[in-house]
């Protein structure tokens, strides 16, 4: 673990490979937004115009932190569940903007 000069530990940072696909169920739920956004910045950098986000069908709790964070992003065009090969409603299609 890091500690800060406050003495306040923070988590060590991973270096993930950017793929067309996240699976989120690796990480804490408080770490979502965080990840997601992270991911979603790197992807768009990489030039993928889509990615998949597994976030598991549960009670849609992820889901729905997910779509409230795609639904802000300017560099989102649109949104939606995945195909049933795909994951179905435990996956999210996110087509992202090109970067002309």
């Amino acid at each position: 673990m890091n500690e800060s000069v406050e003495g306040e530990s923070h988590p060590e940072e991973v270096e993930l490979p950017i793929e067309d696909h996240l699976d989120l169920h690796a990480f804490r739920p408080q770490d979502v937004r965080s990840v997601v956004e992270a991911y979603l910045d790197e992807a768009a950098a990489a030039g993928f115009r889509e990615v998949r986000l597994i976030h598991g069908r549960g009670i849609g709790a992820q889901r729905e932190i997910v779509r409230a964070l795609l639904a802000r992003r300017r560099d989102v065009a649109q949104f939606f569940d995945a195909p049933p090969e795909r994951g179905g409603w435990g996956a999210t299609i996110v087509r992202l903007l090109g970067r002309d």
